[in-house]
């Protein structure tokens, strides 16, 4: 039962949730400033896909342990040759600084060990090259992030391992990356899963 809920069930209810305008509007302010050799990591059911500019693109690689038909159809769609890799990031299959960008949208929150996750980003990351990021995690209101604390072990198993507590600022300095740009704050929704980080980090 569980795993035909993590299989069928709940890559289409994310495809939807992650469709909603707010997720939407953050897509098509942050994707279209990828470039080069790029890495998408939980790319899932492709919904970056059709915000990517492909003169802008020497090579798209996305990878995803769950990696669902949808992100195919959305490549095809948006005219984009897409190298799919049905992994996960903490074990990237690619020689140190192979990509000139990475891209991660609400993708850090489900990865297991996303130290490792960041770190192998920078590894596979050349001099210079950016991390691209759209994430959310712990809000800075105390009456929210105690009840995030709270209900993550209980959330986590029926949101495909998602973490509502974790701040991604400091898991991505923590793997070695300068922030450049940060945007943070609440976007409509429930408190407890919208407060959301944007922006970019360097790898120096």
């Amino acid at each position: 039962m569980y795993r035909f809920y993590d299989q069928h069930v709940l890559p289409l209810a994310i495809d939807f949730v992650c469709g909603l305008p707010s997720f939407e509007q953050g897509r098509k302010q942050l994707i279209p400033q990828a470039s080069g050799r790029v890495l998408e990591i939980g790319m899932g059911t492709g919904r970056n896909l059709p915000f990517y500019r492909a003169d802008q693109l020497e090579s798209l690689h996305g990878i995803d342990p769950g990696l669902h038909p949808k992100a195919e159809r959305r490549a095809k769609e948006a005219g984009i040759d897409v190298t799919l890799i049905p992994l996960s990031a903490e074990r990237i299959p690619a020689q140190d600084a192979s990509f000139d960008c990475v891209v991660s949208t609400y993708t850090l929150c489900t990865i297991p060990d996303a130290h490792a996750a960041l770190k192998e980003v920078h590894r596979v990351l050349a001099p210079g090259g950016r991390l691209l990021f759209l994430e959310h995690g712990l809000a800075p209101d105390p009456s929210v992030s105690k009840w995030q604390n709270r209900i993550t072990p209980y959330w986590r198993p029926l949101a495909g391992g998602c973490h509502l507590n974790r701040h991604l600022p400091s898991l991505i300095e923590s793997a070695g990356f300068t922030l450049t740009d940060l945007e943070q704050g609440y976007q409509s929704g429930p408190r407890l899963l919208s407060y959301v980080f944007c922006g970019t980090a360097l790898k120096v």
